[in-house]
């Protein structure tokens, strides 16, 4: 590094990139028109289109979501985890309210298992994701500065490769729980309620996205 910085190539280079900042504008065109086919004058990226960016948008979404989803293989253990906690919460509540029956101390009971539906599915998904922006913050501006893919495709191939996981969950906690606590009987009423679930879930991974981004 100190030999270059007293060879002559380094100087031709200072005075070359001291043109930008030197008065005169029409010298500088001049000078710079000059120096244009030097192989260290900064020239205009082949390759680039005019937003800035090499790859199209597909491109961009598609190599982002194949990432992360091998980031999401390479962390089975995770995975286990998530599903064996969600399976172990809906055993406990299932025990809890076991075999309700439609009187009224089972409706008020069975309003109690609802609502543990819903914070469950809610603040296990929040406190789930509410570090995955923060801890990949560093790597994400380093590559957004480089221009190598748009926060949209970041975003969506991100979310869409831990969507399955945010799917499974849900399905665990309410196929252990419905049945045990006797809720209505029948493949469209617990298809609903998965369905219900299954969003409050979604929106709740959304929500902690948020939180994290923030």
């Amino acid at each position: 590094c100190d030999s270059f910085a007293v060879s002559p190539i380094a100087r031709d280079i200072i005075e070359t990139a001291s043109l930008v900042n030197g008065a005169g504008v029409g010298i500088e065109l001049t000078r710079a028109k000059h120096h244009a086919n030097d192989p260290y004058f900064l020239q205009p990226m082949d390759g680039v289109d005019s937003t800035g960016y090499r790859a199209s948008w597909w491109t961009q979404f598609y190599c982002i979501l194949w990432r992360s989803w091998l980031s999401v293989l390479k962390d089975p253990m995770l995975v286990k985890v998530r599903l064996l906690q969600t399976a172990m919460v809906a055993s406990l509540i299932g025990s809890i309210y076991f075999g309700q029956v439609l009187d009224q101390d089972g409706v008020m009971n069975i309003n109690g298992s609802l609502f543990l539906f819903l914070t469950n599915m809610t603040f296990q998904n929040v406190f789930a994701v509410i570090n995955v922006f923060s801890a990949e913050l560093p790597v994400f501006l380093r590559e957004k500065r480089s221009r190598l893919y748009r926060v949209d495709t970041y975003f969506l191939g991100k979310t869409i490769a831990e969507l399955p996981l945010f799917i499974a969950v849900p399905f665990v906690f309410t196929s252990i729980t419905y049945p045990m606590i006797g809720l209505k009987a029948g493949v469209s009423h617990y298809l609903t309620t998965l369905f219900i679930v299954t969003l409050v879930a979604n929106v709740s991974t959304s929500f902690g996205y948020l939180i994290s981004c923030a």
